[in-house]
């Protein structure tokens, strides 16, 4: 039952894109993410502070650099939503997956074996037919920007995987998470023209936050009670929402060549998890 979780997690990570691209009209990439981070914080500092888990933490470092890598991530990973369909930005931000694995290999100083390579370029194949022809010419450099958010959630996929390993609670990590968000997002957004927050918005902004704060908890539960295995292939469901979801407020169709991509693109995700190395004495 633990798997189950998961499909609450993408079920919810799928509202969230649904309610980034209602709201990109009306708000700025970065001030989206500023508000998405800043109600997640203070919903996960109340959960914090309701179960007595405390701040502290001698692990900086790993803390920075997922924030980091995980804000400038899921700027261009909104900014993506806001102009692709919804199943395609959110499949480029998946391919955080196969990134992941590969870095896993380079940081274990493995070799690449053939049948990992192989899953990781079948992979990319995928991206391929999924980038061209499937999006128009100006869509294509934010098809290559959805690739890139991908590649940076591979490396914050890879530094929650260390705080684990060093003993962080979950949700001490995505506490500090949305505190480095929230930071950094809101003095980006500053440079910016501030758009003013309407009363109406509110519900708005925040179920963004609620939403997102409530999917990586929900994925942090399936990932400690249910099946690893089982849990990387329903973490896919999310793509499966967001077309749905697509479907219905935008009428956004994916051709042919699109639905084969994601397929090739899932595929690979979940044999490259399968395959990748793991490490339980990684620490940097």
């Amino acid at each position: 039952m633990g798997s189950l979780w998961m499909l609450v997690a993408g079920l919810l990570f799928a509202c969230m894109g649904v309610l980034v691209k209602l709201g990109a009209p009306r708000f700025s990439t970065s001030e989206l993410v500023f508000y998405r981070s800043f109600f997640g914080l203070l919903i996960v500092y109340a959960m914090l502070h309701q179960q007595r888990v405390k701040l502290h933490t001698r692990h900086w470092s790993g803390h920075l650099w997922r924030g980091i890598t995980g804000t400038l991530a899921m700027m261009l990973f909104f900014h993506c939503i806001a102009v692709l369909p919804l199943a395609t930005a959110i499949t480029l931000n998946y391919t955080s997956s196969l990134f992941l694995s590969a870095l896993t290999v380079l940081v274990l100083k493995e070799k690449f074996h053939m049948p990992l390579s192989t899953s990781l370029a079948v992979g990319f194949v995928g991206v391929v037919l999924l980038l061209h022809p499937t999006l128009e010419r100006e869509q294509f450099t934010s098809g290559l920007l959805g690739l890139a958010s991908g590649f940076l959630a591979g490396f914050a996929l890879l530094n929650v995987r260390q705080l684990g390993m060093l003993g962080e609670p979950g949700m001490r990590v995505v506490f500090y998470f949305n505190l480095i968000a929230t930071l950094v997002s809101g003095v980006w957004m500053l440079q910016d023209t501030l758009h003013p927050v309407a009363l109406a918005d509110l519900p708005l902004l925040v179920a963004l936050g609620a939403s997102a704060t409530f999917a990586q908890l929900a994925m942090t539960r399936a990932y400690r009670t249910g099946q690893t295995l089982v849990v990387g292939s329903l973490a896919y469901s999310t793509i499966v929402f967001s077309a749905l979801f697509g479907l219905l407020f935008w009428q956004e169709l994916l051709s042919l060549s699109a639905w084969l991509g994601i397929a090739f693109i899932i595929a690979s995700g979940m044999l490259s998890l399968r395959l990748a190395p793991t490490h339980t004495e990684v620490r940097k």
